[in-house]
């Protein structure tokens, strides 16, 4: 059966407004949420880029049933994973095990602000495979002391465990981060709908014999109005970054190169690759591609926080009834 989730896009609102739609998605019949984790906003329009933990914090406390994902934080550069597995398991316990840390590379929009250089893709992905096997160490509860190639600790321990182990998704774009990381993912992100991508991580969890079967997580952004010129626009305004697909997007540093790359995208661009505007239906068959590729949870990004809350009074009760009613 497929989920269906909801994104608190931190890029766009304020922390006191993502808690006050986190709850409201419940309210709707989301399934899940998902928080995105940034230093700064893909464009300077979007306004906005609170610290995603303490936020969801605030939304485990406020929320009773929707299933919690970071999506995604890096642990390598601005975050040490000691740091991280602290902060997830933290999330766990408030959330009465309804947590899952979802983890991955990076961008450097994001890392490089903490002064550490922004390394190639190769070491990105060792990094983060190293990062993962100390968080689970971590996660265990026990006192740990670590020295790896990249990271170190010394004589560190969880306090507080949470009852409901942490699961961790990551997200997986390519033939190496498969290779790489597929055995250390309970879970696969990813925002495409890439077959092989999804067979591969099947395939060589399954050649363990012993790893259960995990979760294909997507995202869709989506711009649901009534007015179908004013979502095109919003869309264009605050989510053209997209444009230059996911090698560019991981290695521009500032709000400001993402304005200057995605100057010759055109607003006929925008409105082609995402579905704006009032028709469900249109939402329906972005969706479809995600399934078909072996997805089980969908989360959908509203883009812009003017209007959101218009979304989850108007739309997101009709809307989760006819992706339910066509894909269940």
């Amino acid at each position: 059966m497929a989920r269906f989730g909801y994104t608190l896009m931190t890029e766009q609102s304020g922390p006191r407004q993502l808690v006050d739609y986190a709850v409201s998605a419940e309210q709707a019949g989301f399934d899940f949420e998902v928080s995105s984790d940034h230093y700064s906003p893909w464009l300077a329009s979007q306004g906005h880029a609170p610290n995603a933990w303490p936020v969801l914090g605030a939304v485990a406390h406020a929320t009773e049933k929707v299933q919690l994902y970071s999506y995604v934080t890096c642990p390598t550069i601005r975050y040490h994973p000691a740091i991280v597995a602290q902060q997830a398991a933290t999330v766990q316990i408030l959330a009465d095990g309804r947590f899952t840390l979802g983890l991955g590379s990076g961008e450097n929009l994001n890392e490089h602000v903490v002064g550490q250089g922004w390394p190639t893709v190769e070491r990105r992905l060792d990094m983060l495979a190293e990062a993962i096997k100390l968080i689970r160490e971590l996660l265990s509860g026990d006192l740990i002391d670590f020295r790896g190639e990249f990271y170190e600790v010394d004589s560190a321990r969880i306090w507080d465990v949470p009852e409901v182990p942490v699961t961790i998704g990551v997200s997986m774009t390519g033939e190496k981060s498969v290779e790489k990381l597929a055995v250390a993912a309970d879970h696969l992100i990813n925002v495409a709908p890439d077959r092989t991508i999804v067979e591969g991580w099947q395939q060589r969890r399954q050649a363990t014999g012993v790893l259960p079967e995990g979760r294909v997580i997507g995202q869709i952004p989506v711009c649901w109005d009534p007015d179908r010129d004013a979502a095109v626009e919003r869309a264009y305004d605050q989510f053209r970054w997209f444009g230059g697909g996911w090698a560019v997007n991981a290695d521009l540093p500032t709000p400001a190169g993402f304005a200057a790359a995605t100057q010759y995208v055109r607003r006929e661009d925008v409105a082609s690759a995402i579905p704006c505007g009032p028709d469900l239906d249109a939402i329906a068959a972005a969706v479809a591609p995600y399934l078909e590729a072996g997805f089980t949870d969908i989360a959908l990004v509203q883009i812009g926080d003017e209007g959101q809350r218009r979304f989850l009074d108007e739309a997101a009760r009709p809307l989760l009834a006819a992706l339910r009613a066509e894909f269940d």
